[in-house]
């Protein structure tokens, strides 16, 4: 089944995407809660001159995109934690705790865009981040767990 995503959809896509998806997903959940809609002939036609007027802007925001990128892949972020025998974690850390981070040097990024890599992470060292700040820039941000 393809959709038109009406809104970001974690995993799947962004606002205006054509995404395939099982028939149940598509049904069941996305169309009833107002996150997509079936991508008609008619439904196509009104996505393409939409996103024709919308082009300019669309420019001003990957250029915003671009430059924050740059400064996210020039900060040094230091996430302290405590650890227990040898270099594992009390707990662990999640994209919640890397937003955080950014937040502390100046940067809000939502942690649903920040995807890390086994989604957790349970053991010291330096790590390399996934942030999506765009449709068209996505970023590798390095960070390092620290004992605190």
């Amino acid at each position: 089944m393809e959709l038109i995503l009406r809104e970001d959809v974690q995993n799947l896509g962004f606002k205006d995407d054509i995404v395939k998806v099982k028939n149940g997903y598509g049904r069941n959940f996305l169309i009833p809660n107002g996150k997509a809609v079936i991508a008609t002939s008619s439904a196509r036609k009104v996505l393409a001159e939409n996103l024709k007027q919308r082009t300019f802007k669309e420019q001003k925001l990957v250029d915003d995109a671009n430059k924050l990128a740059k400064k996210l892949q020039a900060l040094e972020i230091k996430i302290k934690s405590k650890v227990g025998s040898g270099d594992k974690l009390f707990g662990s850390i999640g994209s919640q705790d890397l937003s955080a981070a950014f937040e502390q040097n100046g940067h809000e990024i939502e942690k649903k865009f920040i995807n890390l890599p086994g989604k957790t992470i349970k053991r010291l060292g330096a790590y390399e981040a996934t942030v999506r700040l765009h449709r068209a820039v996505v970023v590798q941000v390095a960070f390092e767990i620290i004992a605190e």
